[in-house]
């Protein structure tokens, strides 16, 4: 063996003791992978702008490795993680918390991504997003506010970031009783699937403390292991370095991935005067003051909740063939639902354009400073005016309460499409994409 690459002094004296052999061939080159996070830190907002984070969400990302004794698992969809993502997508709040997945790239060749999908359907159709294993899994890390994990290097990564990480699988027994994740798994705060989900989390949230150990014992050399791994590499070779510095390949922003909600939400609202406070979930779990109703997605996986659903929404460009545009598809979903009051026709990620049976086609933006989701505006207006709200000819500014802030809306009748709408800012998917 020429070279045994560690991170840390404390992994080559556990090494002297369990294998004095190997000891020889030990080098300290730090950690790659914890270098790349560590310079990507200043892009954390531009991660979480990818991810659809918008202000004052908190993006809670879900971490497994592929042990049968990690979060997943490994029985067929029956862990603890798959019957846990549709309670987390019921407690905790659609406009306050954005939930997104990294699981060990071995769990999803072991199963299959259909399966996979399959497994996590019902968590994926509730605004579940699953990060991509190999290439964007760092980006999430950075992006998160929370972990919910288990004893994986994800998780350890995590909490040396200084994330804050709720353990649920231990698997003390898979771990070194001397290494410092076994350390970390012990001190860690633990999940109790039995308790109410949003209160662990936003108790982990306002405790948190960095725990010192995963900073510390993930590497000795930070922000050098470029250096020091070239410098191995051509000892090796007994070729002199290149004079240019070793440099590590930065992080790729991800792709637009906002979460897509097909599931339907039960949206509880209290108005007083123009203010409109705004909870959404895929149900309500705990009793609070409020009057619901149903917001349903037309592609919604059963088609009995759109003959149930106050308000319908769906997100598409001003002139998506396709669907004909704002004003048609809202006239065609009213025509069709007798029970539906309010269509919502998202244009791009701060505006819709809306129609009620009583005042017809009205424009939805954002104003400034405000950054919902256009959806929880439509369903905003809706409670509004169910509670009497009158909307003068030259319309009115909502303040609509959700996700820790308040967002101003201007409620307008349409008489066209406004540019900025028109124009139709488009992703990669071809629906609208959020600037920034």
């Amino acid at each position: 063996m020429d070279g045994l690459v560690l991170s840390h002094p404390e992994q080559l004296a556990r090494l002297r003791r369990a294998c004095p052999a190997a000891a020889p061939a030990a080098v300290l080159a730090g950690d790659p992978c914890y270098d790349r996070m560590l310079a990507a830190r200043p892009h954390r907002e531009r991660f979480r702008r990818a991810l659809g984070v918008r202000s004052g969400q908190r993006l809670v990302v879900l971490n497994s490795t592929w042990n049968p004794e990690g979060f997943f698992g490994n029985g067929g969809g029956q862990d603890v993680l798959p019957g846990l993502l549709p309670r987390l997508a019921a407690e905790l709040p659609a406009d306050d918390y954005r939930l997104a997945a990294v699981l060990h790239p071995n769990i999803w060749y072991g199963h299959g991504p259909g399966q996979l999908r399959a497994w996590l359907d019902r968590a994926r159709r509730s605004g579940l997003t699953l990060i991509d294993p190999v290439h964007a899994w760092r980006q999430a890390l950075l992006a998160a506010d929370a972990v919910l994990g288990d004893f994986g290097a994800v998780s350890y990564y995590a909490a040396a970031l200084g994330v804050p990480v709720l353990l649920a699988a231990a698997g003390l027994e898979r771990l070194d009783p001397e290494a410092p994740l076994a350390a970390f798994v012990r001190q860690g705060p633990r999940l109790d699937p039995h308790r109410p989900l949003r209160d662990q989390v936003e108790h982990l949230l306002a405790r948190h403390r960095p725990l010192t150990g995963p900073a510390e014992f993930t590497t000795s050399a930070p922000g050098a292991s470029a250096t020091l791994l070239r410098r191995h590499f051509y000892t090796l070779l007994d070729l002199p370095e290149p004079p240019d510095p070793a440099l590590l390949e930065p992080l790729s922003l991800p792709p637009y991935e906002p979460a897509r909600r097909t599931a339907p939400l039960k949206v509880r609202t209290r108005v007083c005067g123009a203010d409109v406070v705004i909870e959404r979930s895929t149900e309500h779990p705990y009793d609070a003051p409020g009057v619901t109703h149903l917001a349903v997605h037309e592609d919604t996986r059963d088609p009995g909740h759109l003959a149930l659903a106050d308000v319908i929404t769906r997100e598409g460009t001003p002139d998506d063939p396709r669907l004909g545009g704002p004003e048609r598809w809202t006239a065609e979903v009213l025509r069709r639902h007798a029970q539906c009051a309010l269509a919502a026709y998202v244009t791009g990620p701060d505006a819709c354009t809306v129609r009620t049976r009583e005042h017809g086609l009205l424009h939805l933006t954002a104003g400034p400073g405000a950054d919902a989701d256009p959806t929880a505006y439509a369903s905003s207006l809706y409670a509004w005016l169910t509670a009497g709200g009158k909307l003068p000819p030259g319309g009115r500014t909502l303040r609509v309460h959700a996700g820790g802030g308040v967002h101003p809306v201007l409620v307008r009748p349409a008489t066209r499409l406004p540019r900025s709408v028109a124009a139709g800012r488009r992703g990669t998917s071809g629906a609208p994409s959020r600037p920034g």
